[in-house]
């Protein structure tokens, strides 16, 4: 995916990456030499497996399936973590040569090979913002708006075009991307940092970026986590294969499908973890704390012009996208708990698409497990790679995802200082061992019933929520003390990042409840308004 000139254009299938998918004892071996370019660390079996195979590079969004060049992930210019992926030109397998097909082991193992270090643990943050035109408010579109913002980028920020076919879809740079939800939302994932710090810088230089451009292109950006006020019907379709293929199968599958990929934006950070078990441990806590990020980050009240009854309409709308990978995922808390169940709920998930020569295959509703047998319709005695897992795993969408780092996936899209807050509260929670602890024990007897109620209620009453003899804002605000002394013990002067969340969890106040007191006794009940209260 390297540019032989600025402006060559990055392409689908250009590059090959060695990574592992024969058949081996060794693959989490493997998988962590490849990314560090250190044979040492490999067997001679695995590394015998990835000197001799290959992968094709992908480009996409985490949300929908576009697998790669997001920052937390492998790409050719600088893998996630800051380790550099072994990049081998045109590989190609000898005639005759074919390579064992994949195992669950294999699946299993990838997952594994996230496994890293503390002090190799980084931060990965991922927010995305509405476009509109200024002058008509309408969001913005590929041809009149988006093309050339992106290209802008390229041409005077140095950023790279990634391309789809003749489209340029995104850009990248120094471990960060920009890409293309379906309506035209746009996403920066941030490159994989050391601190807060260092997240709220890469934030902010993105804004002023975006801004200047944005100001001769007349457009904008909003801050919130729904689409206020235009339609589904309203908002103009990104040129993306697989957008193709999911718009056409979300409405077989619930009745929200459609709004989740044109009119919602949300904020995560992506995390490390050291082992299984710390694994198991961060996954089960930050899941069953996520409704109470949720009720904390509601930004998104408004719907069609009007209040829509719900404080985050974001997160209630992935209640009725498609249970089959979404929900509150409650064998997470099941003693066998671990990779391999992932892996098993991931196999699991019915399909989207099969991506081989340029195109996106519509394979919607269709079994991965047929696809390792060599019996999906359509690819009978064809095998998947590790690519074709990889992007399997984006096309599941539980509140925490797993790849080879977590997802903290909770919270409304939002203004820059919730951008810094949110990774603020997770890391604060997640990355001190004490803080871990006292998280855990905040939640260890929360019943299976109750962490589904939350994940429902909240949608409608964020911090308000009742919940055993309080409120939702009670577990608010010891969930970000705790979060707060964790960041304390860091050492890096960064638990000023969640003052913020602080104050509104004792206020018990909301930026949504904030955006409806605005409705009713400043803005006149004119929804236009928010373009100018809450624009970046």
């Amino acid at each position: 995916e390297r540019k032989s000139t600025r402006r060559h254009a990055i392409s689908i299938g250009a590059t090959h990456y060695a990574r592992p998918r024969a058949r081996s004892t060794h693959a989490a071996d493997a998988f962590r030499a490849v990314r560090t370019r250190d044979p040492a660390n490999m067997s001679s079996a695995a590394f015998a497996s990835t000197s001799r195979l290959s992968h094709t590079a992908r480009i996409g969004s985490s949300r929908h399936a576009d697998a790669p060049l997001r920052s937390f992930r492998s790409s050719g210019v600088a893998a996630r973590h800051g380790r550099r992926a072994t990049r081998v030109v045109a590989a190609v397998a000898e005639p005759g040569t074919v390579a064992a097909p994949l195992t669950k082991e294999d699946l299993v193992d990838y997952l594994r090979s996230g496994c890293k270090p503390k002090e190799q643990w980084r931060i990965g943050t991922e927010h995305e913002k509405f476009g509109f035109d200024l002058k008509t408010l309408k969001p913005i579109e590929y041809d009149a708006h988006v093309k050339k913002l992106l290209n802008a980028l390229v041409d005077r920020f140095d950023w790279e075009p990634i391309m789809e076919k003749e489209f340029i879809i995104g850009a990248k740079k120094d471990g960060q991307s920009v890409t293309l939800e379906p309506g035209g939302q746009f996403e920066l994932s941030g490159a994989p940092l050391a601190n807060l710090h260092q997240t709220c810088a890469e934030v902010h230089s993105h804004l002023y970026q975006v801004k200047t451009v944005c100001k001769e292109l007349g457009v904008a950006f909003l801050g919130l986590g729904f689409q206020p006020k235009w339609s589904v019907d309203q908002t103009p379709v990104m040129p993306k294969g697989r957008y193709r293929v999911m718009k056409a199968y979300m409405p077989t599958v619930g009745t929200k499908g459609l709004d989740m990929m044109f009119r919602t934006c949300t904020i995560q950070v992506n995390l490390d973890f050291s082992d299984e078990r710390d694994m198991i441990r961060k996954f089960r806590t930050s899941l069953a704390l996520q409704p109470v990020a949720t009720a904390l980050f509601a930004n998104s009240p408004f719907c069609d012009g009007k209040p829509s009854g719900f404080k985050s309409l974001r997160s209630r709308v992935w209640e009725d996208t498609d249970a089959a990978r979404t929900g509150t995922l409650a064998w997470v808390f099941e003693d066998d708990f671990g990779f391999e169940k992932y892996a098993e709920y991931i196999l699991d998930v019915p399909m989207y698409f099969v991506y081989r020569n340029g195109e996106y295959h519509d394979v919607t509703g269709q079994s991965f497990r047929d696809f390792m047998a060599g019996t999906l319709p359509g690819f009978e005695g064809q095998t998947p790679t590790l690519d074709d897992w990889e992007q399997h795993l984006t096309t599941a969408f539980p509140e925490v995802r797993l790849k080879r780092y977590m997802e903290m996936r909770g919270g409304d899209g939002g203004p820059w200082g919730n951008i810094c807050a949110l990774p603020a509260l997770w890391v604060g929670l997640l990355y001190d061992s004490k803080a871990l602890d006292d998280a855990e024990a905040l939640v260890s007897d929360w019943t299976p019933e109750e962490r589904e109620y939350l994940r429902t209620a909240v949608t409608k009453d964020a911090l308000q929520t009742p919940f055993r003899d309080g409120t939702v804002q009670d577990v608010a605000i010891e969930m970000v003390r705790i979060a707060k002394e964790g960041l304390t013990r860091r050492g890096a002067n960064e638990e000023n990042f969640v003052d913020g969340l602080m104050d509104m969890a004792t206020s018990g106040v909301t930026r949504a409840d904030e955006m409806l007191d605005k409705y009713v006794n400043k803005w006149g009940m004119n929804i236009d308004k928010v373009y100018d209260d809450y624009v970046f």
